[in-house]
């Protein structure tokens, strides 16, 4: 099984740790992110983390950077942060049915507008709180066994737009044909 997949990969000197441009393009696509952490007693927790898609930013082979913005006022990934640096993504796409699976480390940034700004979405109007820069030790693309496909309702709507402009652009043909056929009777 999987377990035994592993080994041979630690065997072989263990995860790719670097981030390919095929990863830096599936990260910068996502518009959704688990985000795992665990507090200095090793209780873990996992977040939610969403923005439009590039909120999530490669800025080189070994970093991820997001702007963290307002949300529920807890402050626990925070926390965690702060006493266990360890942490973990979860990626997925359901329209593609792909997941990436990313250890590494993470720390919290406040107070740095220019970092912010960078990590920041174009016109996104969310405010970021502070910036979250996760380093990574490890990643690992699973298998798409199981995972549902799912599409964004923007994409369904868009795609039903497009169905819509076609069938009245046919209607419209059916209606000149028969139009031109009672003229030749």
């Amino acid at each position: 099984g999987s377990r035994d997949s592993y080994a041979r990969v630690e065997q072989r000197g263990g995860w790719r740790a670097t981030i390919t441009p095929d990863l830096a393009a599936f990260i910068e696509a996502q518009t959704s992110v688990f985000l795992a952490t665990a507090n200095a007693q090793g209780q873990p927790y996992v977040q939610h983390r969403g923005g439009p898609a590039g909120f999530l930013k490669v800025l080189d082979e070994h970093t991820i950077g997001f702007a963290d913005f307002s949300g529920n006022r807890q402050f626990i990934t925070q926390g965690n942060l702060q006493d266990n640096d360890q942490a973990f993504l979860f990626l997925i796409d359901y329209m593609l049915r792909q997941r990436i699976k990313v250890w590494g480390r993470a720390r919290i940034v406040e107070n740095d507008p220019d970092l912010t700004a960078k990590l920041m979405p174009a016109g996104y109007k969310a405010k970021p709180e502070q910036a979250i820069l996760f380093t990574v030790t490890a990643w690992d693309a699973n298998c798409p066994q199981h995972i549902p496909q799912r599409f964004e309702a923007a994409d369904v709507a868009a795609a039903l737009a497009e169905r819509d402009r076609r069938i009245a652009g046919l209607e419209q043909e059916i209606a000149r044909l028969r139009g031109n056929a009672a003229a030749k009777v």
